[in-house]
C-alpha cells in the first residue's frame, strides 16, 4: 500500500470551507439542490444547516469539522473508489471520512436518489 501521511496531512488542515464552494457547483452543475447537499452532510455528520454556515464561517479544517461531526452508524456502508482510493480500505480515518463526504456528493451529482445516498436500509 502506498504511504499516503503526507497526503493525510494536506487533508487534515484544507478547510471546509475552501472545498465546500466546489461541492456546490459540483451538484448544482448535475442539476440537484444546495438543500440536497446540505441532506447529505448532514446525514453524514450531524450538521444541521445554521450549524454548516457556522463552520463554513470560521474557517475550520476538515481535522476540527470532522472532531465536532458524530458520524451516521451507516457510513461504513459508503463504499466504492474515490480519487483512486477504495474509501472502505483508507486507513487514516481522517482522511476516509473525508473521501465519504467526497464519495457521498459524487453520488449526489451522479443523479443517484436520496434514499441509495442515505442508505436507507
Amino acid at each position: 500500500m502506498k504511504d499516503t501521511s503526507k497526503q493525510d496531512e494536506k487533508i487534515a488542515k484544507m478547510t471546509f470551507a475552501s472545498v465546500y464552494p466546489f461541492y456546490l457547483a459540483k451538484v448544482e452543475k448535475k442539476g440537484r439542490t444546495k438543500e440536497e447537499l446540505h441532506q447529505v452532510v448532514e446525514w453524514l455528520t450531524g450538521f444541521d444547516e445554521k450549524k454548516l454556515q457556522e463552520i463554513i464561517k470560521e474557517k475550520a479544517t476538515f481535522d476540527t469539522f470532522f472532531q465536532s461531526a458524530t458520524i451516521n452508524p451507516n457510513a461504513n456502508l459508503i463504499t466504492g473508489v474515490i480519487c483512486g482510493y477504495r474509501v472502505e480500505e483508507i486507513q487514516n480515518p481522517l482522511t476516509q471520512k473525508v473521501r465519504y463526504l467526497d464519495k457521498l456528493v459524487d453520488e449526489l451529482a451522479k443523479g443517484r436518489k436520496l434514499e441509495k445516498i442515505l442508505r436507507k436500509v
